[in-house]
C-alpha cells in the first residue's frame, strides 16, 4: 500500500512501493537520456550527409548561419525554457510534463525525416524541426533529475545519477555508430531511428511513472518573471549566435549593431530579473535557493566547467576531421564518422568513472570526487597544448581518456549534491535552474571558442593559404583566390568533411584554371595540402582555448570544494531516522 508523508502543501509517497518504483523511475529517465544522447551524436556525425542531402553549399554566403543554428539552436531553446518548465513541473506535476516531452520529441523526429525541397528551404526546415525537438528535450531534461531525486533516498542518488550518466554515454557511442552507418544509406534514417525509442518511451512513461510529490494547492504562474527571463536570455543567446557570423568586411559579427543591441538589452533584462522575482508571490526562479551554500557552489562549478569544456569538444572534432584524419589517409567524406570513433577514449573514461563516482559519492560524499575530477580535466587541457597537430594517436587518446575520467568523476556527484541541497517541493525548479545554467554556459562556450578560432584564422589563414599555393607551384592570381577564402567557410568545410580545393578551383574562370600546371592541381587537391595549410593557424587558436578550459576547470574545482554540507546533513538525518525506527 502506498503511504504519503505531508510536507507543507505537498504529499510524498513512501513505503514498499517506493523501493520498487525507484527502479522504474531510473529505467524510464535512463531511456530519456539514451534518446537525447543518440539524437545529439547521431546528428553531429551525420551533418555532412544531411547537408549534402539537402543541397547546402558550405561556401555559400548564408551557409555558415545554417550550421551555427543547427548546432546552437537546440541549446538556445532548451536554455530559455528549462527554468520555466521546472517551475511548471512543481505546479502541474513532474511526470506529466516529462511524459509530454517524449511526445514532442518524437513528433520533432518525425518532422525532420519528412523535410522537403533543397537548399535554403530545406535548411530552414531542418533548423525549425530541431527547435521542436529541443522543446521536447527541455521537458525531458528539466524533469529527469527531479524525478530521480524524488524516487531515490540521498544515500543512493549518486549511484542513480551515475547509472543515468552511463546510459547517456552509451547513447553517445550508439549515436556515433548509427550515424556513420545510417547516413551512408539515407540521411532521413538518422532522424527516423529516434521514433521507435520515442514511441516506446512515451508508452512506458505513461504506464509506469507516477507522481510521488502531490500538491494540495496550486501556485500562481509568474507571467512577468517568465516573460522577462525568456526574452532576456533569448536576446543574449541570439546575439552570441549571430556574433559568430560574418558582418560586412569583418570575419565575425561582434561589430554588428544588431548583435550589440541584442546583447545589451538581453543582459539588462537579466539584471532586472532577480529584482522582479523578489517581489513575486510565487517566483519561477527562486533566488532564495542560492542562499543554500551547496546549491550556489554546485551551480557555480557547473557554470565554470561547462564554459571550459562545451566548445572545446567541437574544436577537437574539427581538429580530427579537418586536419589529423586527412593527413593520415582518410578521405574527407569518411572523416566525420572516424572522428567520432577516435573520440571514443573520452567517452570510455567518462562512462567507467561516471558509474564509479556515483557509488563512491553515496559512501564518501561528493567533494573529493568533484575536486579531483576538475583538476584532472584541467591537467588534460594543458597536456593537449603540448601536442603537435600531427600527433601520435596514442598520446591524444590517453589525454582525452584522462579528460573523460575527470568529467566522469565530476558529473553525477555534483548533480547529486545540488539536488540533495533543496527542499522536495522545489526540486523541479532547482533542476530547471541547474540545467539552464549549464545550457547557457555551454552555448557561451561555443560562442567564445568559435570566436577565438575564427579571429585567429582571420589573422593568419589568408597569408598561410597564399604562401602554400605559391610553394605548390601556383600563380599569384591563384594565390589571391585562395587568400580570399572566408575563415568561416574553411571552418565549415573542415567540420562537414569537404575538401574545399575542388570547390574553389571549380569557381574560378576557365582561363585561370587552364593555365595551372596539372601537378599543381594534384598537389592542391590532395587530402594533405589543405590540412597542412590551415593547421598552424588552427592549432594556435586551439591552444588559447585549451588554456582557457584549464583555467576554468581549476576554478570549478575550487567552487565544487564548497559543495558538500547539505548532502552530508541529509545523509546524517537519514541514518538517524533509520536508527530511531530500528529501536
Amino acid at each position: 500500500m502506498v503511504k504519503y508523508l505531508t510536507v507543507k502543501n505537498l504529499t510524498i509517497s513512501s513505503g514498499t512501493y517506493m523501493v520498487e518504483y525507484k527502479w522504474v523511475a531510473l529505467s524510464n529517465t535512463s531511456l530519456g537520456s539514451l534518446l537525447a544522447s543518440i539524437n545529439m551524436n547521431i546528428t553531429l556525425i551525420s551533418l555532412p550527409a544531411i547537408f549534402r542531402g539537402i543541397g547546402v553549399n558550405p561556401f555559400a554566403a548564408d551557409s555558415f548561419a545554417y550550421l551555427i543554428w543547427t548546432l546552437l539552436g537546440y541549446n538556445l531553446v532548451t536554455a530559455t525554457l528549462l527554468v520555466t518548465l521546472g517551475r511548471l513541473s512543481d505546479i502541474y506535476g513532474r511526470v506529466r510534463l516529462y511524459n509530454l516531452g517524449f511526445i514532442i520529441f518524437t513528433i520533432g523526429s518525425i518532422l525532420l525525416s519528412l523535410i522537403v525541397g533543397q537548399g535554403n528551404i530545406a535548411a530552414i526546415q531542418l533548423i525549425v524541426y530541431r527547435l521542436v525537438q529541443a522543446v521536447g528535450g527541455a521537458f525531458l531534461f528539466t524533469n529527469s533529475a527531479a524525478i530521480l531525486t524524488d524516487a531515490f533516498p540521498p544515500n543512493e542518488r549518486g549511484r542513480a545519477l551515475g547509472i543515468n550518466q552511463i546510459t547517456f554515454l552509451a547513447g553517445s557511442i550508439l549515436g556515433l555508430i548509427l550515424g556513420g552507418v545510417l547516413s551512408v544509406f539515407d540521411w532521413r534514417l538518422v532522424f527516423l531511428v529516434n521514433v521507435p525509442v520515442g514511441v516506446f518511451g512515451t508508452i512506458w512513461s505513461y504506464l509506469k511513472l507516477k507522481e510521488t510529490v502531490k500538491y494540495g494547492g496550486r501556485a500562481k504562474i509568474d507571467y512577468l518573471g517568465n516573460t522577462v527571463f525568456v526574452v532576456g536570455l533569448t536576446l543574449l543567446l541570439v546575439g552570441m549566435t549571430y556574433g559568430l557570423l560574418p558582418y560586412e568586411s569583418y570575419p565575425t559579427g561582434w561589430e554588428n549593431p544588431y548583435v550589440i543591441t541584442s546583447m545589451i538589452v538581453g543582459t539588462s533584462l537579466l539584471i532586472i530579473f532577480p529584482f522582479i522575482e523578489k517581489r513575486q508571490e510565487d517566483p519561477m526562479f527562486k533566488i532564495s535557493l542560492f542562499k543554500i551554500r551547496d546549491f550556489l557552489a554546485g551551480n557555480l562549478a557547473n557554470f565554470l566547467s561547462s564554459i571550459g569544456r562545451g566548445g572545446v569538444t567541437f574544436m577537437l572534432i574539427i581538429l580530427l576531421q579537418g586536419i589529423w584524419l586527412p593527413l593520415h589517409g582518410f578521405s574527407y567524406e569518411e572523416a566525420p564518422f572516424w572522428a567520432g570513433i577516435y573520440m571514443l577514449p573520452f567517452m570510455l573514461g567518462f562512462s567507467i568513472f561516471g558509474s564509479i563516482s556515483g557509488i563512491l559519492s553515496d559512501k564518501y560524499g561528493p567533494r573529493i570526487l568533484t575536486v579531483s575530477g576538475m583538476v584532472l580535466t584541467g591537467i588534460a587541457f594543458i597536456l593537449l597544448t603540448l601536442l603537435p597537430y600531427n600527433f601520435p594517436y596514442s598520446e591524444f587518446a590517453s589525454i582525452i581518456f584522462l579528460m573523460g575520467v575527470g568529467n566522469g568523476l565530476y558529473g553525477s556527484p555534483i548533480n547529486a549534491s545540488i539536488m540533495s541541497s533543496v527542499p522536495p517541493e522545489d526540486r523541479g525548479t532547482a533542476s530547471g535552474m541547474r540545467a539552464t545554467i549549464q545550457n547557457v554556459a555551454m552555448t557561451m562556450s561555443m560562442a567564445i571558442f568559435f570566436t577565438i578560432v575564427i579571429a585567429s584564422l582571420s589573422d593568419s589563414l589568408p597569408n598561410a593559404l597564399a604562401d602554400s599555393v605559391i610553394q605548390a607551384g601556383g600563380s599569384q592570381q591563384l594565390a589571391y583566390a585562395f587568400k580570399s577564402i572566408p575563415p568561416t567557410s574553411a571552418l565549415f568545410a573542415a567540420f562537414l568533411g569537404y575538401n574545399p580545393v575542388s570547390t574553389i578551383l571549380g569557381s574560378l574562370p576557365h582561363n585561370i584554371v587552364s593555365q595551372i600546371d596539372p601537378q599543381t592541381i594534384n598537389t592542391l587537391s590532395s587530402n594533405t595540402w589543405f590540412p597542412q595549410a590551415i593547421a598552424p593557424s588552427f592549432t594556435s587558436a586551439l591552444d588559447v582555448s585549451f588554456y582557457i578550459g584549464a583555467t576554468l576547470s581549476f576554478l570549478a574545482a575550487i567552487a565544487s570544494s564548497f559543495s558538500e554540507r547539505s548532502y552530508v546533513r541529509e545523509e546524517r538525518r537519514l541514518r538517524v531516522n533509520a536508527k530511531v525506527k530500528s529501536q
